[in-house]
């Protein structure tokens, strides 16, 4: 396998390391100075070293919003080294490269070793050292086979091929006081090796070292019929695409339309919960009267019994930290419309009428993740892109086709299934995920949605785009992103981007407003029909901060455009809004989770949704924590009590 790594060196010892750091930094410094980007590399060294800092702040400092504190991040990771010369080529190279030659900060050491009484090189490849969670390990021999297995280090502790140990890898945790090092003996002389069973397991994580590590394999992803049939037209059938929209649109519009009328509440509702997000602004004439619920599926606490009062939260029953509330665009305050005129389009009456669930997560108790599903998002072409901007010398905008030797798995680790409270569907797959019309398809191979897991680029962030970032500390943005936010990399552990802001902050008011092409169906790549309606079942998210809190806002809009959502996410309190997927339950799917004993629980928002799930022996699998799936997926992880 063609690695593309230009650096390579043999183990050395710890000291070893710390004396050549220097001589990196002034390395890099030159580097820097050369390519003119000196004050963007300053940018990255600064936030790292603060980063670095942080985690050894004394117990009682206090910490930033929605980020860990120090008892609860992963093992300190010293501040790692920066990238080579090199390696800051390899990605930014426009040509045919690996994967790997994507991940500019990665780290190889090679050994020499005994496999099965034959001699080998062990290769391993730390993808991104600030976080220490993927690995690629390679063994190779000289007239034999060759292999590669792609490693997950859940605690974010050091792997480390080590001379003195030559069966394995050391599992290094530094602490404050002394460094802990466990041998995890992977390739035993003259016996079979852990990695040969762990693969023959064909489970999507198989444990390795006692469950210390995993080792990702290759899985199917579960798919819906439905999913089956428009993947094989847009694979394989000559307009296919145009098929798959043409049923679309004759047979899914307004599919999932839910409607409520208004009701008076024969008593007050009960008050908001004191720890809950800000009430949503609606009109006064409409404030706590009621609207049934249509289809919800997720219990409620609060006094709710079959209806919702309008412009308040609900805390999720037995669900700690998850509010839910119910609204119509047309029942928003008269002040955010007023607001919003000349920037969002006039709503129809169905989407004025259209039931829209908003679900909330207090991120203090809650840690975001992303992950990439066993087929999407791919990293090729999109179908969207112009001939001009395409360069078929390429297989993809990155140069990549494929994330191989790296392993899609589609669902959570066992360990993330544990604490999981909620998942939610991802974005556009590729084939949607790159612009056809505005500047936007002119620049950049077509702006493709880029995205990242465990700190590793499985697709670049491009300019102007909606992202959803997770830093280091767990620290959630939503952001439009930048030329000069690529300074951030080193420090993000998980992104998506799809499409463009539906709300986002006025450069000169720094006031909340809708997004510049909310109004516009090609330059926003809504993905309407072909006459330019764009009103269907769609989902967002959004991120409310108030009072030094955060509130990450998922959306679930039953037939709405972009401008209608434009609406009910600024009446929400949101300061940055954005699309996730549309058209299908499957494409909307959301799920809360609580265990009862050894049980999880899982509650859908949308009854239907479970359809999506998959099942074996006739019991449910929740999709995305129990079963693969095909799709990418975002997932709340409840933090441990502080």
């Amino acid at each position: 396998m063609r690695q593309g790594v230009s650096v390579s060196r043999e183990v050395r010892d710890a000291s070893a390391h710390r004396a050549r750091a220097a001589s990196r930094r002034l390395t890099l410094l030159g580097v820097a100075l050369t390519a003119g980007c000196l004050a963007a590399w300053i940018a990255i060294y600064t936030d790292l070293a603060a980063a670095a800092d942080a985690a050894l702040v004394p117990a009682g400092s206090s910490t930033p919003p929605g980020a860990r504190g120090p008892d609860e991040m992963r093992t300190s990771r010293q501040l790692a080294g920066l990238p080579s010369p090199g390696q800051i080529e390899d990605y930014r190279a426009n040509r045919l490269k690996s994967v790997v030659e994507l991940q500019q900060f990665r780290e190889l050491t090679r050994l020499k070793v005994d496999v099965a009484g034959s001699p080998a090189v062990a290769s391993l490849i730390d993808l991104n050292p600030h976080f220490g969670t993927w690995y690629l390990l390679r063994l190779e021999t000289p007239n034999g086979p060759s292999a590669t297995y792609h490693l997950e280090n859940p605690s974010g502790a050091r792997l480390r091929l080590d001379p003195a140990y030559r069966s394995g890898i050391v599992i290094e945790r530094r602490g404050s006081d002394s460094n802990e090092r466990f041998p995890c003996e992977l390739w035993p002389a003259g016996t079979a090796t852990p990695l040969a069973a762990a693969r023959s397991s064909r489970v999507a994580y198989a444990p390795l070292c006692g469950g210390q590590l995993f080792l990702r394999n290759p899985v199917e992803g579960h798919r819906t019929p439905k999913e089956l049939v428009v993947d094989l037209l847009r694979d394989h059938v000559w307009q296919g695409e145009e098929l798959t929209v043409l049923v679309r649109d004759l047979f899914y519009r307004d599919a999932y339309l839910a409607t409520s009328s208004l009701v008076t509440a024969p008593v007050k509702p009960p008050g908001e919960p004191p720890s809950g997000p800000v009430p949503p602004r609606v009109s006064p004439a409409a404030f706590d009267r009621l609207l049934v619920p249509v289809n919800l599926g997720i219990g409620l606490g609060g006094g709710a019994v079959g209806r919702v009062a309008v412009g308040r939260w609900y805390p999720a029953q037995d669900n700690p930290g998850i509010f839910v509330t119910t609204l119509r665009p047309d029942l928003v305050s008269p002040e955010v419309i007023e607001k919003q005129k000349g920037r969002v389009s006039a709503l129809d009456p169905v989407e004025s009428a259209a039931l829209v669930y908003l679900v909330a997560f207090d991120l203090e108790q809650f840690d975001l993740g992303f992950r990439v599903g066993t087929d999407h998002p791919r990293v090729g072409w999109s179908d969207m892109v112009l001939p001009a901007v395409r360069d078929d010398a390429l297989t993809g905008p990155d140069g990549i086709e494929t994330i191989e030797p790296l392993v899609r798995t589609g669902m959570l680790s066992p360990t993330e299934a544990s604490r999981v409270a909620a998942t939610f569907t991802g974005g556009f797959k590729r084939a949607h995920g790159a612009f056809r019309v505005s500047d936007l398809a002119m620049i950049d191979h077509g702006s493709h949605y880029g995205f990242v897991e465990n700190g590793v680029v499985l697709s670049k962030l491009q300019p102007k785009l909606a992202t959803v970032v997770v830093f280091d500390d767990g620290r959630v943005d939503l952001r439009t992103w930048t030329r000069q936010d690529d300074a951030l990399l080193p420090r993000i552990r998980y992104a998506r981007q799809n499409g463009v802001a539906i709300l986002e902050r006025d450069a000169d008011s720094q006031r909340t407003v809708p997004g510049s092409r909310v109004r516009d169906w090609g330059p926003g790549n809504w993905s309407g029909s072909a006459d330019k309606q764009l009103r269907t079942l769609r989902a967002g998210l959004c991120l409310q901060e108030s009072q030094g809190k955060q509130f990450l806002v998922y959306g679930y809009f039953s037939s709405a455009t972009p401008s209608a959502m434009a609406r009910v996410f600024q009446a929400g309190g949101c300061r940055y809004a954005m699309l996730l997927d549309m058209n299908a339950l499957e494409h909307t799917y959301m799920a809360v989770y609580r265990t009862q004993g050894s049980r999880l629980l899982t509650q859908h928002l949308i009854d239907g949704m479970e359809v999506v799930d998959g099942s074996r022996d006739g019991q449910p699998l929740p999709r995305f924590v129990s079963i693969a799936d095909n799709r990418d997926f975002f997932y709340l992880l409840r933090r441990s009590p502080r």
